[in-house]
C-alpha cells in the first residue's frame, strides 16, 4: 500500500526541479499520485477496507490542494505536472 523508498527516490528523481529538491508541490504531488495508484489497486481486491479508505481520501484531499497551491501560483508548471502525471482537470 505504501511506497517502497527506491520507487520513491525514482519518483523524486523525475519530477525534482533541482539534484536536491524533495518539497516542492511538483514531488509532493507525484508521491501522492504514486500512494493513491497503490492504494486503487488494493481496494479492487479488498473493498470492505475502511480504514485504507479513509487515508485514501485524505491523499486525494492534500493532492487537490497542492494542485491548487500549484495553479494559483503557476499555472505553467501545474499543467506540464497535470500532463506528465496524466491526471485530469
Amino acid at each position: 500500500m505504501s511506497i517502497s523508498p527506491e520507487q520513491k527516490a525514482t519518483v523524486i528523481k523525475e519530477h525534482a526541479r533541482d539534484p536536491k529538491d524533495t518539497g516542492s508541490p511538483e514531488v509532493q504531488v507525484a508521491i501522492l499520485t504514486t500512494r493513491i495508484l497503490n492504494l486503487t489497486d488494493h481496494f479492487k481486491g479488498n473493498h470492505k477496507d475502511n480504514h485504507s479508505r479513509r487515508g485514501l481520501l485524505m491523499m486525494v484531499n492534500k493532492r487537490r490542494s497542492l494542485l491548487a497551491y500549484l495553479k494559483k501560483k503557476d499555472v505553467e508548471r501545474y499543467n506540464e505536472l497535470i500532463a506528465k502525471l496524466g491526471l485530469r482537470k
